[in-house]
């Protein structure tokens, strides 16, 4: 039964951020359930990066067509505004948002230097609400309860923060639960209640073993990442990488030439997340 009370929207404007994945399509679903839909008073938005994955696109249309919620897309560009609002249609599938960011900064971001978060999300989304006239308004997130390491202080000049997810006490199991009980879902993988896709393909905040997956299934995504790191080597004197562990080239140079002993092999490949692997 849904428990309206952690759901229900807080007053003045409200942004709801939604990623693409079933986290935030969770959260979206059930605000709209305990509110009778979605004021005008409140935005949904999507920040695409170009490096999300086809059928993270295509269920973000699908949320929106099946509840009925209109959705912004918006993308990250050099010109002012610095923004500009696309489709389903239209968005980048080729990186070029984030790849013009890259050539912008003449540097790759890291686990210490998130600036593609940072320029190609929140500032996108800033400069959107700002367009429309808004000074200050509530940010919704989709943390979950069990993702208490995520959880801080993220009010800014112009918003607070609010977390109806963890609030409600929601883990995964609950998220994966609802979406076994829909007439549709995300076409991406669900381990273990997680979407090892989700997102951009090959973040570098992703494990070890994550951007092996990718270059072994995807070698057309990993690719794209690996001439990143090579455009930017130009710049900066061989340091090109978006972690300083391992390089884009090793990690294709690995799954090419190790086989699949590496994926099956406990310990091979770092399995952690959040660039917290030091071994």
């Amino acid at each position: 039964m849904l428990d309206y009370e952690h759901y229900r929207l807080p007053e003045g404007n409200v942004v709801i951020s939604f990623s693409g994945g079933r986290t935030s399509a969770y959260m979206l679903h059930q605000i709209a359930e305990a509110n009778g839909g979605i004021p005008d008073r409140c935005v949904v938005s999507f920040q695409n990066t170009g490096r999300e994955m086809p059928e993270t696109l295509d269920f973000i249309q699908e949320c929106s067509d099946r509840w009925g919620i209109k959705i912004v897309w918006l993308e990250w560009v050099r010109e002012k505004p610095k923004f500009q609002i696309v489709s389903h249609n239209s968005a980048s599938r080729d990186g070029r948002p984030f790849e013009l960011l890259i050539w912008q900064k003449r540097h790759l971001p890291n686990v210490r230097m998130r600036f593609c978060t940072q320029e190609l999300k929140v500032l996108t989304s800033k400069r959107y609400l700002r367009s429309l006239g808004w000074d200050h308004w509530t940010n919704t997130v989709g943390i979950r309860a069990d993702e208490a390491q995520r959880l801080g202080r993220e009010d800014k000049d112009r918003w607070v923060t609010w977390h109806p997810l963890a609030n409600a006490g929601v883990t995964r199991m609950d998220i994966s639960d609802f979406w076994a009980s829909q007439p549709f879902d995300l076409r991406l993988p669900n381990v273990n209640g997680s979407c090892w896709l989700g997102n951009c393909d090959g973040c570098f905040l992703k494990s070890e073993s994550t951007l092996a997956s990718l270059a072994r299934e995807y070698p057309e995504r990993h690719q794209w990442w690996q001439k990143m790191e090579d455009t930017a080597s130009d710049w900066t004197l061989g340091m090109g990488r978006f972690r300083k562990e391992y390089s884009r080239r090793e990690i294709r140079w690995m799954v090419d030439n190790q086989g699949d002993w590496i994926f099956d092999t406990e310990g091979a490949l770092c399995q952690a997340d959040h660039g917290d692997c030091t071994g």
